[in-house]
């Protein structure tokens, strides 16, 4: 029997068109590896929340493949895909008429967990993403405040102990405290639990503050791909464009 490859993802050769036929992605391959937190950063419509679609087959490419845990997405049953992959976005989508314990269990529950052991998995991830009371469980998403949401829908992404996180800009809507203690939050939650994360951000502090390696996008086609260290220290002018606007935003805070 084959050793399990090291990389949780992967992408060959992959292009994606539009249904008017417009390109969308252009020859994209990399790989994610088991337990990393890869950043896709770019502008608005590079092409960020169609690689990540890609990966739990809510897209399929034109050309080229996706492979997920060493099979190709074209393969899998797609529900049973989604299922065994986390899925935490800007606008939370949890469901109003279910209650947070609902929302949480969702996942469990449509796979078929006892209801004890449901129970025991939801109050789990509400303490692991900062919600012990009791009394959240109870409530509805328009009874909580827009960082509890955001928990709430990182704690469902959680729910059934997924291996791979996709991660939509899950901060992008929070005031700005509320944006950097999650952010902090889930970068000690990921040190404790080794989640191959796939994360589009378009801040480029939130992707050297939480990336292992961050894939810079432009145009619906990969740049490169930078440890925070490398792209910091990068001559690339695209990437050294992203960074002199990070330095120069952190200036003015400065005075």
């Amino acid at each position: 029997m084959n050793p399990p490859s090291e990389n949780a993802i992967e992408f060959t050769r992959v292009e994606f068109l539009a249904r008017d036929s417009q390109p969308i992605l252009h020859d994209l391959s990399f790989s994610v590896t088991r337990g990393e937190v890869l950043m896709l950063l770019g502008r608005s419509g590079s092409g960020k929340t169609t690689t990540l679609r890609l990966i739990n087959r809510l897209e399929i490419p034109t050309h080229g493949e996706v492979h997920v845990e060493s099979k190709a997405t074209s393969e899998w049953d797609p529900i049973r895909l989604r299922r065994g992959i986390g899925y935490a976005i800007q606008e939370v989508g949890l469901f109003p008429h279910y209650t947070v314990e609902k929302n949480v269990a969702l996942i469990p529950s449509l796979e078929g967990w006892d209801r004890k052991k449901t129970q025991a998995r939801v109050k789990e991830v509400l303490r692991l993403v900062g919600l012990p009371d009791s009394n959240i469980s109870q409530r509805y998403p328009d009874q909580l405040s827009g960082g509890q949401r955001q928990r709430v829908g990182l704690a469902r992404a959680l729910g059934a102990d997924p291996p791979i996180l996709l991660m939509d800009e899950p901060f992008g809507a929070l005031d700005p405290l509320s944006r950097l203690q999650l952010q902090q939050e889930f970068r000690d939650l990921q040190k404790r639990l080794c989640k191959t994360v796939v994360f589009v951000t378009h801040d480029v502090g939130e992707a050297l503050m939480l990336g292992d390696r961050i894939a810079l996008m432009e145009s619906g086609s990969l740049l490169g791909i930078f440890t925070p260290k490398q792209f910091l220290e990068s001559n690339e002018e695209v990437v050294k464009a992203y960074v002199n606007a990070f330095r120069a935003a952190q200036s003015v805070f400065k005075g």
